[in-house]
């Protein structure tokens, strides 16, 4: 029988899944000496001006991470200078003032919005050290060869453009990339299995009427219209023809459905950031509600029960990365590409897979994980010692599994992707009224 960890490695990304051609050719990127802060391999003048660069970084809060930043500072000798802010802020600020950024840390569905503005540079991959070790998923939409590719915004759809002067998607890979992935991950719901007493297992408990006042969902459209809608068909009243691009009607139908759950008083909340999901779980307000998985953790490390449930319609999945300022140019540019290949060398990859999110380059943070984290993050093998946090603040007790078990099985069961629709300013308008309902 195949085990958990040979079906990991069957689908972590290889030179044989990914690797093109063009890239055989490519120059040699310089390297950097990890940890140690040493820059080698460039010409003295490089090394000597770094130390003076700053690149301004902004994005939302799940990867804008001061750590990320000081560990720059340590091994690549220049500035990094994060700024977070919400969903809407970021594609706004993306497309309007673009001139006030060098990095856009951002989400694939915020990529759609963004990059037919003009506002991001294409990226040339044949200067990606660690292209091939990339998740297929960022470059086909497959686990698997076999996957089946789920609906919204995959990251692949958006990833690609025809050339260096291109804003047009491309529909296959080419040489040159919207962002660079970085981080990923499979959301679900979460609940409170103390104060509910009974199995969950489908979307639809979402809008139970058991949990009256009790149930809660974030308000961000591209990203709660999607919980809407897993919620809608697990009840059996939509049947969609593509949930990542629903029609007018489609939409009406679900904020419909929205509305009058809210009017009959199943919400106790909306949420929007990280913080006030936490807190209106731990607090007990809310037993059910969308829920991003570090937002788990930290409700599990106040001694919590707290749990990511899996459900059998499947997850919806979200993946960000790494795109670059159109006015980005010569020793900044260099620095910008080398923090990119610094970013998917391992260091950030461990430090998000701990977080419970997934790093876009799996194998290069394994190298940076010890074989029980490994195992607990990755293979959905129970924890032989106590689960850590990237601070070093114990999150799980040795002999824990992780909520929803192994990679594969996360990302497996994928039904789809945070999604920007074809008709997206009815959607959002239709979203509003449904917050003001």
């Amino acid at each position: 029988m195949t085990t958990e960890k040979s079906k990991l490695t069957s689908i972590l990304p290889g030179k044989d899944v990914t690797r093109r051609g063009f890239l055989k050719g490519a120059a040699a990127t310089a390297g950097v000496a990890i940890g140690s802060g040493a820059i080698t391999g460039f010409p003295t003048i490089w090394a000597q001006n770094i130390k003076n660069v700053t690149l301004r970084q902004f994005g939302t809060g799940v990867s804008n991470i001061n750590a990320v930043a000081d560990k720059v500072k340590e091994d690549l000798g220049f500035t990094l200078q994060m700024t977070a802010l919400d969903s809407d802020a970021v594609a706004q600020r993306a497309v309007t003032q673009p001139n006030s950024f060098d990095i856009a840390d951002i989400e694939y569905w915020i990529c759609k919005k963004v990059f037919p503005a003009g506002t991001l540079q294409p990226m040339d991959v044949a200067k990606i050290k660690n292209y091939d070790k990339i998740s297929p998923l960022f470059i086909t939409g497959k686990l698997t060869p076999d996957s089946k590719i789920a609906q919204g915004t995959a990251p692949h759809k958006v990833g690609f453009v025809d050339g260096p002067d291109s804003t047009d998607f491309a529909s296959a890979p080419t040489q040159w990339m919207t962002l660079i992935p970085t981080i990923y991950n499979a959301d679900t719901l979460g609940i409170r299995p103390d104060l509910i007493g009974r199995p969950i297992n489908s979307w639809a408990e979402l809008l139970n009427p058991e949990f009256k006042g009790k149930a809660s969902i974030l308000n961000i459209p591209a990203i709660g219209i999607m919980d809407a809608a897993m919620v809608s068909e697990a009840m059996g009243e939509i049947t969609y023809g593509d949930k990542g691009n629903m029609t007018q009607d489609e939409i009406n139908k679900t904020i419909a459905l929205m509305i009058e759950a809210k009017r009959a008083g199943q919400f106790r909340a909306f949420w929007k950031s990280f913080d006030e999901s936490v807190n209106l779980m731990a607090s007990g307000e809310v037993v059910i509600q969308s829920m991003w998985s570090p937002a788990i953790a930290a409700v599990r490390s106040k001694g919590i029960e707290c749990k990511y449930q899996p459900l059998k319609e499947g997850y919806r999945a979200w993946g960000g990365g790494i795109g670059l300022a159109k006015h980005l140019s010569g020793l900044e540019l260099e620095a910008a590409y080398e923090y990119i290949n610094w970013y998917l060398s391992g260091w950030v990859g461990a430090y998000l897979n701990r977080q419970g999110y997934y790093s876009a380059a799996p194998e290069t943070a394994k190298t940076f994980m010890s074989a029980d984290e490994w195992g607990y993050w990755m293979e959905g093998k129970e924890a032989q010692g106590d689960v850590m946090s990237p601070e070093g603040k114990v999150m799980e007790k040795a002999g824990a599994v992780r909520d929803g078990g192994s990679y594969e099985e996360r990302m497996g069961h994928v039904a789809c992707w945070n999604s920007v629709m074809d008709e997206n300013k009815h959607m959002v308008r239709k979203w509003n009224e449904f917050i003001a309902a």
